[in-house]
C-alpha cells in the first residue's frame, strides 16, 4: 500500500538525502559481490565523506569500520541499508535517533509480493517517515546517482557517469534497472546529471524526485519511466511546477494494459491506471509523454538543448534520396510542416546540387557530397538562415569518419541562428561515427529513428503554443447554477438521470439542447408533434432505460400525425417487453434536428484522477475509430479548442468536401461548459454522455444526454 500523502518534497526536503556530504554503508562488507561491498566499490569516487558500518568488522581496507551508525564521528546526511528486510526496521529506527538525513533501502520482500504481513511492514516503514522527518527512498530499491558529487550509492556494476554538461538529463525511474541502463546513455555522449529510483516508495516516490530536479540547476530537462501511483495527482502537482520553472518533462508510461498493470503490481506495489487518462492529465500539465522507451532519452536530450522555436517549419537535408522521403512521410504523420524554401535559400540550394538532386524541401543533396563536403554545410546554412525554418533535420545513412563532421557543421550553424538541428541515426551502426560527436554538441539532438525525431519536433510546437497561451482560468459557475443543478441530479430516482431530465441539467449551463414535450398519450404526442413542428423523434421515457436504441423505443423521422400514433404505439409496445418492466414517465416527442456532423461529449469521474471530459465523433465512430480527446476537467475554451484540433476527423468540423464549416469557437466554448459541470459535480455524477451533439455552423444542438449519478 502506498503512501496517500496530498504533498509532495521539495529540494530542501531531500538534500541530505540526494545531494549528501557524508554516507554512512550500513552492512559494509568485504565478500565479493555482496551488496555491503558493491556499494563500497561504487562509492571509492565520492566526492564526501562515506564510514563503512558492519559489527563484524574493525576495518575494511584501509577504512576504519564501525559497529553502529551511533558510533560514527558525525552525523550522516545519507545511510544505504544493504542489511537483509527482517533487520532493516531497526536500523531506520538507530539512523532516526541519530538525526540522520536519509537512508536507501535495497533489501525487497515487501508489499510487492502481496502478503499482508510484508505489506504491514512497509506501512510501517512510510509511518517512521512520517512521524520522525527522515526520508526513505524504497524498499526495493536499486539506488541513486548523483553525477555532480559522483555519488554512486547502488550495488549495480554501474557505468561510470561523468560531470554533467549545461545540457544534462535528470533520469528517474520507478524501475531500479531501467533507470541505470538509460543512464548508459553517456559511453554515446549523453549528459546526465542524477539517476534517481524509487522501487516501493514507502515514502520517497516520483512526484518528489520531480519536484527535487525541478529545483536542480544541474539538470536541464528530466526523464522518466513512470509505472503507476496511488496518488498521481501529486505527480501532477510536481509536473506543473516544472512547466512553471520551463524545466521540460519527459515521460514514458508503462503498464499501458490490463496486462501490464498486473505486472506493475507486482513489481513495485504501484496501481497503475488508463494509459490514455494519464496521457491526457500529463498534457494538461505540459508534461511530454514518449510512446517508446527508446525515445525517452534521446527526447529529454532534445529539449535539454532546444530553445523555443523561432519558426515552425522543418528544413530537411539529406544525402539520400530515400532518407529525404521518410523525413517528409515522418513530418507530415506528426503534423510538423515542411514549408519550400524561400527564393534567396532556392538560389544558394540550386547553385550546390546537381540537376538529379533535389533543391525542395525535403532537399535532396545526393551522394555527390562526397566530391563535395562542404556543399552539404552550404545547403544546410542557407536552409537554417531561411525565417520559415526553426530545426534542420538531417538523415544520417551512412557511418563515417567524413559523416562524424558533419554534426559538427549543424552545430556551429544552429548557434549561429539560433535555432536547433537534429540528426536522424538511419544506420545499423549504432555506435558510428558521429554519434558521441553529435550528442555532445550544443544544439543537435541524435534521434535513433525518423518518427522519434518529427514527434519530439511537434511536441516542441505543442509545448511553445501552451507557452505562448499563458495561464487561463476556467470561471467559476454562478452559486446559483450549481445549487439548481445538484438538486436535480438528487431528485433523480433511477440509475441514470432521464434523458429530458439530463438536458433540463445541462441547460443551466447553457449548453443548446432540443426542444421536447413529455406526452401520455398519442393524442398528446400528435398535439406536440404539430407544435413543435414536422419532423419528429420520439422515444419511450424511463429512468430504467438508459439505452434506448437497444430497447427499441426510438423513431425518427416522423413527418405526419398517422405516423405519430403508429410510432406511439410500437414504442410502448417494445418498452412492455423490456424485463423487469421498467418505470414510464411518458414518451417525449422532439423536433427532428437537421443533419451535421456529429460529435460525442463525454465526462467520467475516474477514480484516480476525479472528472476527465471527452470528445469524439458521434455514433459509433468514437468507438470503431478511436477517434477523441481527453483532458482533465474542466478546460478552457482554448483547450476545448485544442482536444478538437486533435481529432483525426477535425477536417469534418472545418467543412469538408461542401459541407458547412462548424463554428469551432461556439463548439468550443460548449466542450468547456460541460466539463466546468463535470467538475463542479465531481461528487455526485459518475459518467454524462451528450451522443449526439449535431453541428452545423452556428447551430449546435444536443439531442440526447445521458447522466450516471454516484450512488452509495
Amino acid at each position: 500500500m502506498q503512501n496517500r500523502r496530498t504533498t509532495n518534497y521539495n529540494r530542501a526536503d531531500l538534500t541530505r538525502l540526494l545531494d549528501p556530504a557524508s554516507v554512512a554503508v550500513i552492512g559494509a562488507s568485504t565478500r565479493a559481490g555482496s551488496f555491503g561491498e558493491r556499494v563500497l566499490y561504487n562509492l571509492r569516487h565520492y566526492g564526501g565523506r562515506f564510514y563503512p558500518v558492519n559489527a563484524r568488522y574493525q576495518t575494511i581496507g584501509d577504512m576504519k569500520c564501525y559497529a553502529n551508525v551511533r558510533d560514527l564521528p558525525e552525523v550522516v546526511d545519507c545511510a544505504v541499508i544493504t542489511a537483509a528486510r527482517e533487520a532493516v526496521e531497526e536500523i531506520v529506527l538507530d539512523c532516526v535517533k541519530m538525526g540522520v538525513g536519509g537512508v536507501i533501502i535495497f533489501a525487497s520482500g515487501y508489499s510487492e509480493t502481496g502478503k499482508e504481513e510484508r505489506i504491514a511492514e512497509q506501512q510501517r516503514l512510510a509511518a517512521i517517515a512520517q512521524e520522525s522527518g527522515i526520508r526513505i527512498v524504497g524498499p526495493n530499491c536499486i539506488g541513486v546517482v548523483n553525477a555532480t558529487l559522483d555519488s554512486r550509492i547502488t550495488f549495480m556494476d554501474i557505468t561510470p557517469i561523468p560531470k554533467p554538461t549545461a545540457h544534462a538529463v535528470g533520469v528517474i525511474s520507478q524501475s531500479g534497472a531501467l533507470g541505470m541502463a538509460l543512464a548508459q546513455g553517456v559511453v554515446r555522449g549523453l549528459s546526465v546529471s542524477h539517476v534517481l529510483t524509487s522501487g516501493n516508495s514507502c515514502d520517497v516516490d516520483m512526484a518528489d524526485y520531480v519536484n527535487y530536479l525541478v529545483e536542480d540547476p544541474t539538470c536541464a530537462s528530466i526523464a522518466c519511466v513512470f509505472e503507476g501511483m496511488s496518488t498521481p495527482e501529486r505527480l501532477l502537482m510536481a509536473a506543473e511546477n516544472a512547466w512553471k520553472a520551463d524545466k521540460p518533462l519527459v515521460i514514458f508510461k508503462m503498464a499501458t494494459g490490463e496486462q501490464g498493470a498486473q505486472a506493475a503490481m507486482s513489481h513495485t506495489g504501484s496501481l497503475a491506471g488508463s494509459h490514455e487518462t494519464y496521457r491526457a492529465a500529463f498534457r494538461k500539465v505540459g508534461a511530454v509523454v514518449v510512446d517508446d522507451y527508446e525515445a525517452l532519452m534521446e527526447t529529454a536530450a532534445f529539449f535539454a538543448k532546444a530553445p523555443a522555436p523561432k519558426a515552425r517549419g522543418a528544413a530537411v537535408v539529406a544525402a539520400s534520396g530515400g532518407a529525404a522521403i521518410m523525413a517528409a512521410d515522418r513530418a507530415e504523420q506528426q503534423g510538423v510542416p515542411m514549408p519550400q524554401p524561400s527564393d534567396e535559400a532556392r538560389v544558394i540550394l540550386e547553385s550546390r546540387i546537381p540537376e538529379f538532386g533535389s533543391s525542395r524541401n525535403p532537399c535532396d543533396v545526393t551522394a555527390q557530397v562526397l566530391s563535395d563536403p562542404a556543399s552539404l554545410g552550404i545547403c544546410a546554412g542557407a536552409l537554417l538562415n531561411d525565417p520559415q525554418y526553426g530545426v534542420l533535420v538531417s538523415p544520417m545513412t551512412y557511418g563515417s569518419v567524413a559523416s562524424a563532421k558533419r554534426p559538427l557543421v549543424y552545430n556551429d550553424l544552429a548557434i549561429q541562428h539560433g535555432k536547433m538541428a537534429c540528426v536522424a541515426w538511419q544506420t545499423e551502426w549504432q555506435d558510428g561515427p558521429g554519434v558521441i560527436e553529435a550528442n555532445q554538441c550544443e544544439r543537435v539532438a541524435l534521434f535513433r529513428s525518423m518518427n522519434a525525431c518529427f514527434s519530439a519536433l511537434a511536441a516542441w510546437h505543442w509545448r511553445d503554443d501552451k507557452r505562448k497561451a499563458g495561464e487561463q482560468i476556467v470561471p467559476p459557475t454562478p452559486a446559483a447554477t450549481v445549487a439548481k443543478a445538484k438538486q436535480l441530479i438528487g431528485a433523480a430516482t433511477g440509475a441514470t438521470v432521464t434523458e429530458r431530465e439530463a438536458k433540463e441539467i445541462l441547460a443551466l449551463y447553457d449548453v443548446p439542447v432540443v426542444g421536447e414535450r413529455l406526452t401520455q398519450s398519442a393524442d398528446e404526442a400528435v398535439a406536440a408533434a404539430a407544435t413543435l413542428g414536422f419532423p419528429v423523434v420520439m422515444k419511450v421515457e424511463s429512468p430504467d432505460l438508459p439505452h434506448k436504441t437497444e430497447a427499441g423505443v426510438i423513431r425518427l423521422n416522423l413527418r405526419s400525425a398517422e405516423e405519430v400514433r403508429a410510432a406511439y404505439a410500437a414504442v410502448m409496445a417494445n418498452a412492455a417487453k423490456v424485463s423487469p418492466p421498467p418505470r414510464l414517465n411518458g414518451v417525449l416527442v422532439q423536433p427532428m434536428v437537421p443533419q451535421g456532423v456529429e460529435l460525442v461529449i463525454g465526462a467520467r469521474n475516474d477514480p484516480l484522477f476525479g472528472p476527465l471530459i471527452v470528445v469524439g465523433l458521434g455514433g459509433v465512430l468514437i468507438e470503431v475509430l478511436k477517434d477523441s480527446a481527453m483532458s482533465p476537467a474542466p478546460v478552457t475554451p482554448h483547450e476545448a479548442m485544442g482536444m478538437l484540433r486533435s481529432l483525426k476527423g477535425i477536417k469534418l468540423l472545418e467543412g469538408f468536401r461542401g459541407m458547412e464549416a462548424v463554428n469551432l469557437g461556439k463548439l468550443s466554448d460548449i466542450v468547456s461548459r460541460v466539463s466546468r459541470f463535470a467538475a463542479d459535480h465531481r461528487d455526485l455524477v459518475a459518467e454524462l454522455d451528450i451522443n449526439p451533439l449535431i453541428c452545423a455552423g452556428d447551430r449546435i444542438t444536443a439531442v440526447d444526454a445521458l447522466i450516471v449519478p454516484l450512488r452509495g
